[in-house]
């Protein structure tokens, strides 16, 4: 007599199951991309930190010894160390740590996706008339 028709027929749940791993398929990896981005944001933070706190330092040195200087070890020139900064000598391998690899002379960080990023660190002439502040390099993969 009467027919029941409420309801989804298969056809409209695999129409909306195919749209919806379509949208997945799409947004999930612009989300990891901004992920990345997001970590290389206050990767560049945290190193900007780091020179501009060396910076200081060297005005420091000028001042009391006559001549700008950056410290053999980069975190000992700083007022305040980054957060996740372990006293490590080695790489770091803990989400979230900074380390300075002191064989190599690299400011190392672990992201949270256990991949690892490095700045090689130059802490320039100390002395002499080729006297200069150091450097530190762009980011490179470990």
């Amino acid at each position: 007599m009467f027919k029941n028709n409420k309801g989804f027929t298969l056809i409209e749940l695999i129409m909306v199951t195919i749209i919806m791993g379509v949208l997945a398929a799409v947004a999930i990896p612009r989300y990891m991309n901004t992920v990345v981005k997001a970590e290389e944001a206050a990767e560049d933070a945290v190193i900007g930190a780091i020179e501009a706190g060396l910076s200081n330092y060297a005005v420091e040195q000028m001042i009391d010894n006559g001549r700008k200087s950056w410290p053999t070890h980069p975190f000992e020139g700083l007022e305040v160390v980054p957060v996740g900064y372990t006293t490590d000598t080695d790489d770091a391998d803990t989400d979230g740590e900074w380390t300075f690899n002191t064989t190599n002379n690299t400011i190392t960080h672990q992201r949270n996706d256990n991949s690892r990023v490095k700045w090689v660190y130059d802490k320039g002439v100390q002395t002499g008339d080729n006297a200069a502040v150091g450097s530190i390099s762009a980011r490179s993969n470990l």
